[in-house]
Protein backbone atom coordinates (compact mmCIF):
# COMPACT_ATOMS: atom_id res chain seq x y z
CA UNK A 1 0.00 0.00 0.00
CA UNK A 2 1.47 3.50 -1.18
CA UNK A 3 1.24 6.41 0.88
CA UNK A 4 1.96 9.88 -0.38
CA UNK A 5 2.31 13.26 0.81
CA UNK A 6 1.88 16.25 -1.77
CA UNK A 7 3.53 19.38 0.48
CA UNK A 8 3.25 23.11 -0.37
CA UNK A 9 1.97 26.01 0.54
CA UNK A 10 -1.26 26.42 -1.18
CA UNK A 11 -1.30 29.79 -1.20
CA UNK A 12 -3.92 29.85 -2.96
CA UNK A 13 -4.42 26.54 -4.57
CA UNK A 14 -4.41 26.56 -7.93
CA UNK A 15 -5.53 24.22 -10.66
CA UNK A 16 -2.02 23.29 -11.67
CA UNK A 17 -2.38 21.83 -7.93
CA UNK A 18 -5.24 20.42 -8.30
CA UNK A 19 -4.12 18.76 -11.72
CA UNK A 20 -1.16 17.41 -9.90
CA UNK A 21 -3.13 15.78 -6.86
CA UNK A 22 -5.68 14.13 -9.30
CA UNK A 23 -2.90 12.62 -11.61
CA UNK A 24 -0.98 11.49 -8.27
CA UNK A 25 -3.98 9.92 -7.05
CA UNK A 26 -4.36 7.34 -9.86
CA UNK A 27 -0.32 6.03 -8.62
CA UNK A 28 -0.80 5.70 -5.02
CA UNK A 29 -3.02 4.11 -2.72
CA UNK A 30 -3.23 7.69 -1.16
CA UNK A 31 -2.31 11.04 -1.59
CA UNK A 32 -2.40 13.66 1.48
CA UNK A 33 -1.98 17.09 0.68
CA UNK A 34 0.33 18.64 3.31
CA UNK A 35 -0.40 22.39 3.64
CA UNK A 36 3.05 24.03 5.35
CA UNK A 37 1.79 25.83 8.55
CA UNK A 38 4.63 27.76 8.78
CA UNK A 39 6.28 29.09 5.72
CA UNK A 40 8.75 31.39 4.72
CA UNK A 41 6.46 32.86 2.32
CA UNK A 42 3.61 35.54 3.34
CA UNK A 43 1.01 34.00 2.83
CA UNK A 44 -2.52 35.69 2.14
CA UNK A 45 -5.09 33.19 3.67
CA UNK A 46 -4.34 31.23 6.71
CA UNK A 47 -3.43 27.43 7.09
CA UNK A 48 -7.07 26.85 7.79
CA UNK A 49 -7.83 28.65 4.85
CA UNK A 50 -5.83 26.64 2.77
CA UNK A 51 -6.91 23.44 3.83
CA UNK A 52 -10.26 24.15 3.44
CA UNK A 53 -9.77 26.01 -0.20
CA UNK A 54 -7.80 22.47 -1.25
CA UNK A 55 -9.80 20.02 0.49
CA UNK A 56 -13.13 21.57 -1.23
CA UNK A 57 -11.44 21.64 -4.66
CA UNK A 58 -10.50 17.68 -4.53
CA UNK A 59 -12.89 16.46 -3.14
CA UNK A 60 -14.09 14.46 -6.09
CA UNK A 61 -11.06 12.45 -5.33
CA UNK A 62 -11.73 9.78 -3.43
CA UNK A 63 -7.96 8.91 -2.04
CA UNK A 64 -7.10 12.18 -1.23
CA UNK A 65 -7.33 14.32 2.14
CA UNK A 66 -5.92 17.35 3.05
CA UNK A 67 -3.83 18.34 6.42
CA UNK A 68 -1.25 20.61 7.86
CA UNK A 69 1.86 20.53 9.48
CA UNK A 70 4.75 21.75 10.28
CA UNK A 71 8.69 21.08 10.27
CA UNK A 72 10.30 18.78 7.83
CA UNK A 73 8.37 17.36 5.04
CA UNK A 74 9.79 13.74 5.53
CA UNK A 75 8.99 13.66 9.02
CA UNK A 76 5.43 14.79 7.96
CA UNK A 77 5.88 11.51 5.74
CA UNK A 78 6.65 9.83 8.35
CA UNK A 79 3.90 10.77 10.71
CA UNK A 80 1.46 9.45 8.15
CA UNK A 81 3.49 6.49 6.74
CA UNK A 82 3.85 7.75 3.59
CA UNK A 83 7.14 6.43 1.05
CA UNK A 84 6.70 8.91 -1.16
CA UNK A 85 6.62 12.62 -1.57
CA UNK A 86 4.92 14.11 -4.99
CA UNK A 87 6.15 17.28 -5.98
CA UNK A 88 4.64 19.03 -9.55
CA UNK A 89 7.74 20.38 -12.20
CA UNK A 90 6.91 23.60 -14.11
CA UNK A 91 9.41 25.59 -15.97
CA UNK A 92 13.15 24.47 -15.85
CA UNK A 93 14.17 26.61 -12.83
CA UNK A 94 11.43 24.54 -10.80
CA UNK A 95 13.81 21.46 -11.65
CA UNK A 96 16.90 22.40 -9.90
CA UNK A 97 15.21 23.49 -7.13
CA UNK A 98 13.65 20.39 -6.68
CA UNK A 99 16.55 18.47 -7.38
CA UNK A 100 18.17 19.86 -4.49
CA UNK A 101 15.30 19.59 -2.70
CA UNK A 102 14.88 15.84 -3.17
CA UNK A 103 18.51 14.63 -2.69
CA UNK A 104 18.22 16.65 0.69
CA UNK A 105 15.44 14.71 1.19
CA UNK A 106 16.86 11.55 0.67
CA UNK A 107 20.14 12.59 2.93
CA UNK A 108 17.51 12.33 5.58
CA UNK A 109 15.38 9.29 4.98
CA UNK A 110 16.52 6.94 2.79
CA UNK A 111 13.35 5.35 2.83
CA UNK A 112 11.35 8.22 1.10
CA UNK A 113 11.08 8.46 -2.58
CA UNK A 114 10.74 11.69 -4.04
CA UNK A 115 8.19 11.25 -7.67
CA UNK A 116 7.71 14.64 -10.18
CA UNK A 117 5.32 14.36 -11.85
CA UNK A 118 5.56 17.47 -15.33
CA UNK A 119 2.73 19.62 -15.00
CA UNK A 120 0.33 20.31 -17.88
CA UNK A 121 1.32 22.27 -20.71
CA UNK A 122 -1.82 24.68 -19.93
CA UNK A 123 0.03 25.20 -15.92
CA UNK A 124 3.52 25.04 -17.18
CA UNK A 125 3.79 29.09 -15.80
CA UNK A 126 1.26 29.24 -13.21
CA UNK A 127 1.85 29.78 -9.67
CA UNK A 128 0.38 30.72 -6.38
CA UNK A 129 2.81 33.80 -6.28
CA UNK A 130 2.32 34.79 -10.09
CA UNK A 131 -1.70 34.40 -9.38
CA UNK A 132 -2.32 36.62 -6.43
CA UNK A 133 0.48 38.65 -7.89
CA UNK A 134 -1.66 39.87 -11.44
CA UNK A 135 -5.18 39.81 -9.63
CA UNK A 136 -3.73 42.23 -7.51
CA UNK A 137 -2.97 44.41 -10.52
CA UNK A 138 -6.69 43.64 -11.25
CA UNK A 139 -6.24 40.98 -13.95
CA UNK A 140 -8.75 38.25 -14.28
CA UNK A 141 -7.40 34.74 -12.81
CA UNK A 142 -10.91 32.92 -12.54
CA UNK A 143 -10.24 29.86 -14.70
CA UNK A 144 -6.28 29.49 -12.99
CA UNK A 145 -7.60 28.96 -9.58
CA UNK A 146 -10.43 26.36 -8.65
CA UNK A 147 -14.08 27.86 -8.67
CA UNK A 148 -14.34 27.46 -4.88
CA UNK A 149 -11.26 29.50 -4.55
CA UNK A 150 -12.19 32.56 -6.87
CA UNK A 151 -14.38 33.98 -4.11
CA UNK A 152 -12.44 34.20 -1.36
CA UNK A 153 -9.45 35.34 -3.45
CA UNK A 154 -11.66 38.46 -4.64
CA UNK A 155 -12.70 38.99 -1.30
CA UNK A 156 -8.90 39.28 0.52
CA UNK A 157 -8.10 41.43 -2.36
CA UNK A 158 -10.42 43.58 -1.57
CA UNK A 159 -9.51 43.68 2.43
CA UNK A 160 -6.10 44.24 1.82
CA UNK A 161 -7.15 47.25 -0.87
CA UNK A 162 -9.76 48.81 1.40
CA UNK A 163 -6.91 48.48 4.41
CA UNK A 164 -4.53 50.13 2.55
CA UNK A 165 -6.21 53.32 1.20
CA UNK A 166 -7.59 53.55 5.50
Amino acid sequence: MALAIYPGTFDPVTNGHVDIVERASHTVDHLTVGVVQVSSKRTMFNVDERIKMFADAVAHVSNVSVESYSGLTVNAAREIGATVIVRGLRITSDFEYESEMALMNRRMAEDIETICLFSALEFQILSSSRVKEVATLGADVSDLVPKNVWGPLVERLEQQKASINN
